[in-house]
This record gives structure tokens, sequence and C-alpha cells, in this order.
């Protein structure tokens, strides 16, 4: 395209600028890009969290909005932590959370021959040396942020001993660690990342898909670049923490003959309050057992995410929302959770279910009778219909909903106070019977049968509405309530033993819930709002003979209250 032709605009041009967006306009407008190409790289050593999500997003969305491609590209370079589980899981959650990389499936492992190629290159030229110092002396040698560092013995080998030595590496002469190949940079540079950086090591190690092919790896910087350039990526965007790698980025390009010149733009991880986004904690939360796997609905996992029954749709709108900056700051993890409940509230589906049990008889209710009662789908979606309800006349509320001796501003069922059954009856308690030891177990009650529906035709009004569930149609759940994981909101304090701040509480499990009989066909992957409770989503280790269902979040944010009890 040239600078000419109609500038490039997309379809809420404004409302979604950014400043990789704006690089982005520029760079087609001005003609310095005829098209745009992305790509979401992640290493498969675990799986992908709510960071990532920020990072699929960006790049699959860009592609879209300017008419091009996002790439997924695996960066398997370490096949001593790389494993073909997490390339299933990587593939499946980025699918899951709505974008398709079409043919465009690549891994480093593709480019191995030409990285060692390019390897070679450098050497011959001058640019890089084999290195026989140990990974604790090249650090030594490395300097600090405020001494330069010092040239390593190894570094002026001449290019011919080293390339020998390069592919006596390759053929798996020496052991892990006798040698490395490094860049010929600057030992002085303020730039520690150009201190003549590794670029290829030795390790003996079957990969998971050239299995004993290579005994040398390239390092991430020699190897993300150069994938870059091969694939002809436009845009090259990564996380701040990368900022420091461009000039290595930059410098390997620019002595290398590739077939493009990609750039890199960084912009701001995410990070969140009461959540870790390190890969290597939430792995050591996996390994030493503190979550039951990658997929625990507490774990801030995409695969967390979806067993516990967050939407992909709003996920894609946290992403949306929060925007692209260049400068790091943590969000409120409410933040995020505002946007699940957001969506539930306009597209979940509603049932009724009772958490904690308590029997109510209806005296003056038939008792060999029972009725199906017009219910509602959703509220704010009028196609989403309606459903029957069975009502009979014994039924289940919560226990919560009944206090003998109420408070003066509880408005729920009590002894000679009149209530209204969602969808059905209005309802008076007569008498609460109690056990041996003063617990009530059952309320005796009567109803208006002039009130079906839920409304009273002489105009009386009552102060509330209660959800219920029929005990002759009830089915039995185990429910699965959670907090956030963490009980502070920077755990560890950033650098300090994250872990010391687990939150115990984290899990409550309810056994002996009552459902509408309609939950016996939830799907999985389908959340549901239990009407006054939350929202609900059916677990995976849930079966035909036990509903397990774990709550996605709440009708409202009530953490700030349990923090201060806690």
């Amino acid at each position: 395209m040239s600078p000419s032709d109609t500038p490039i605009t997309t379809e809420d041009d404004e409302g979604s600028r950014d400043f990789i967006r704006d690089i982005v306009h520029e760079d087609l407008n001005s003609g310095r890009k005829s098209s745009v190409v992305t790509r979401f790289p992640p290493e498969p050593n675990g799986y992908l969290h709510i960071g990532h999500a920020k990072s699929i997003v960006l790049n699959f969305g860009i592609a879209e909005e300017f008419g091009g491609r996002c790439h997924l590209r695996f960066d398997d370079t370490n096949p001593a932590k790389e494993e073909q589980e997490y390339i299933d899981a990587i593939q499946e959650d980025v699918r899951w959370l709505g974008f398709n990389w079409g043919d465009h499936l690549y891994y480093t492992s593709d480019y191995f021959e030409q990285l060692y190629v390019w390897a070679q290159h450098l050497i011959t030229e001058g640019l890089a040396y084999v290195d026989d110092l140990t990974a604790d002396e090249i650090r030594e040698h490395r300097g600090t942020l405020t001494e330069s560092g010092t040239n390593s013995p190894y570094r002026d080998r001449a290019p011919e001993e080293s390339l020998d030595l390069f592919q006596r590496m390759r053929a798996g002469e020496f052991e892990n660690g006798a040698k490395v190949l490094r860049a010929k940079i600057d030992m002085s540079s303020g730039n520690i990342n150009l201190r003549d950086p590794v670029i290829y090591r030795i390790l003996h190690a079957e990969h998971p898909r050239t299995g004993k092919d290579w005994c040398i790896y390239p390092n991430y910087d020699f190897a993300h670049g150069q994938s870059d350039a091969i694939e002809e990526i436009t845009h090259s965007i990564c996380t701040l923490e990368f900022e420091d790698h461009r000039p290595l980025y930059d410098w390997l390009i620019k002595n290398l003959p590739v077939p493009s010149e990609p750039h890199q733009y960084e912009f701001a991880r995410l990070n969140l309050t009461y959540t870790v986004l390190s890969k290597r904690r939430l792995m050591q939360l996996v390994n030493e057992g503190h979550v039951e796997g990658w997929d625990d609905p507490r774990m801030p996992t995409i695969s967390g995410y979806r067993r516990r029954g967050y939407p992909a749709a709003a996920i894609r709108d946290f992403a949306g929302r929060i925007g692209v900056s260049k400068s790091n700051a943590t969000l409120e993890v409410q933040a995020l959770e505002a946007c699940v409940r957001d969506h539930l509230n306009t597209h979940a589906e509603r049932r009724m279910a009772v958490l904690n049990p308590l029997k109510v008889v209806i005296e003056n209710y038939p008792e060999d009778q029972s009725e199906e009662l017009d219910a509602l789908n959703n509220p704010n979606d009028e196609t989403a219909g309606k459903r029957k309800v069975p009502f009979s006349r014994e039924l289940y509320i919560e226990r919560d909903d009944f206090m003998e001796d109420p408070p003066k501003k509880f408005f729920r069922l009590a002894p000679g106070r009149e209530v209204r059954l969602r969808y059905a009856y209005f309802v008076t308690c007569t008498e609460a019977i109690k056990d041996d030891n003063g617990e009530i177990v059952e309320l005796r009650c009567t109803y208006d049968p002039e009130t079906k529906g839920g409304n009273a035709p002489d105009g009386r009004k009552v102060k509330a509405t209660l959800h219920w569930v029929s005990t002759a149609h009830a089915v039995g759940a185990r429910i699965h309530q959670y907090e956030h994981l963490f009980t502070e909101e920077i755990p560890g304090g950033g650098a300090g033993d994250f872990l010391e701040d687990i939150n115990s509480n984290s899990l409550s499990i309810l056994t002996g819930c009552k459902l509408e009989p309609a939950l016996q066909n939830a799907k999985h992957g389908e959340t549901v709002q239990f009407e006054r409770l939350g929202y609900f989503c059916l677990d995976k280790t849930a079966t035909s003979d036990e509903l397990v269902f774990n709550q996605t979040i709440g009708l409202r944010d009530n953490w700030a209250k349990v923090k201060a009890k806690g």
C-alpha cells in the first residue's frame, strides 16, 4: 500500500486505539508495511494464564482488525522442561478464547537447522565464539550494572577453531555445560544483555518433536528474533521485561542474512491482586499439591477459569477494557470478576438451588398433588424462554432464609410472617419444628392458592421472595465454593514467600445440596445462575450419580466483607 491510498481504519477506530495500534496504523498508512503479521509464541513448559490471555487477545486482535494473520508458534528450545501435554493444552486454550491460527502453526524446532547455519555465519564473521567458561565463571565475567564486564580468555579464539568446536558440540562430543557459543558484542556495554550473551548451549535431552537429533539448543534471545524473521512477522509484540533485550534482538537481525527485518514492541504485562502470574510459582503450586492441578478453579490459568465457568467472551472483554500501555501496574482482580459478572448477568440461564436445605411442609396443600410452574430462564433475554419447575407440598428453602426471632431488618421467613416463593405462591410460617437438641429441622406453613405465580389479587405486598426446590423432585449435588487463593493483595509482598499467604479457606465443599431437576441436564462449559446465590458451572468430575458444581462467581463482590472477618 502506498501513502496515497486510503488510510487504514478499523471498525471501532477510536475506541480500540492504543500505542501499538497507532504504530500499526502509521506503518500501513506510510507504506513501511504492506500487511500485518503477528505471532503468539508461548513456551510449552506450563499452562497459559490470564496474562497470556492479554497477549493472545492483543496479537490475534490486531491481526484480525488490520486484515492480517497471527501465527501460533511454540518456543520449544528447552526440551528439559517441555511436554506434549502443554502443547495440547495451549492450543485448546487459544481455541477456547475464540482465536484460530489456521495453517500458521509453527515451532521454533522447525528452524533448528537454519538457526544452526546462522550461528555458524556469526562465527565465520568473527561475531561469535565458543567459550569454555562455566556458567558461574561467565556470570563473574559479566560484571554488574555499575561495572563493566571482563573478556573471556577464549573471546579471541580464531573463527576456524570456534567453528570446529561448534560442529563438535553438535556432534555430541562434549558434556552439558562444557562449552557454549557466545555472541561477540561488547563486554563494556551498559546493557548487560549485550555483554557477549550465550546463544547456544549443550543439552543432552530428548526433544518432544526432534527426539535425539540435537544435543545443542539455541537460547531464547537467539531463536526468537530469527524465528520472527523467518515467518516475516511485521510486529513482534512482547511484554516489558524484554525491553532491555531489544538491542540484542536488533543486533542479531542486523548481523544475520535473515529474509525479513521484524521490529519488537513492548507493552506492560498483566498483574492482578490476590494472584500470582509467574509460571514458576504456578508450577510450584501444582507440584507441591497446594492445588489439585493446572486447571484447579482457584488457579489463574485459562484452563482453571474455563473449569470454574468464566466465559471466554468475558476474558476477551477484560483484556479489551484494561487496554495496552507501557507502564506496569497491578490491577484489582475485581476488574476481571466484574467482566465475568456482567457477561453472565446477561447470558446465563437461571435455575433454583438450595445449598443449605431446611424442609418446609405446606400443611394446606394436598398431599397427593404436585404441579408444574412456569419459570423464566433469563429475565434479561426474552428469547431464552421458560421452563417448568415442579411444586409440591414439601419443599426445601435455604436455612438462612428463616429466623425464629428475627432482627428488625430481616424480611425473610419468620413465625407468622408471609413471603413469596419464586414463581409459586405466598406462604406463611405457622410453626418451627425442633429436634431434641433444639435445632430447627422443619417448618410448617400455609399457602394462599389465590397467589399462584407470586402475585396477590388483592394487591397485598410482601418484602421477600425466596427460592426453593420441591423435595420430591430435588436432585442432590456437591457444591464447591471459592475465595481468592491468597489472603494478601500482593502474595509474599512480591519478593517474599508467597506460600505463606495461601488462603486456607479458598475452597469450601458443601454436600447435601438440593437442585431443581432441570440441572440434571446441565452441560459442561455452560454456566448458570443459581437464583439469589451466584453463578455456577458443572465440574468435570460430575457423574450421573453425583452432580458437582463449581461456584463461578457471586452475584456481587463480597470479598471485602470476607477479608474484614478474617
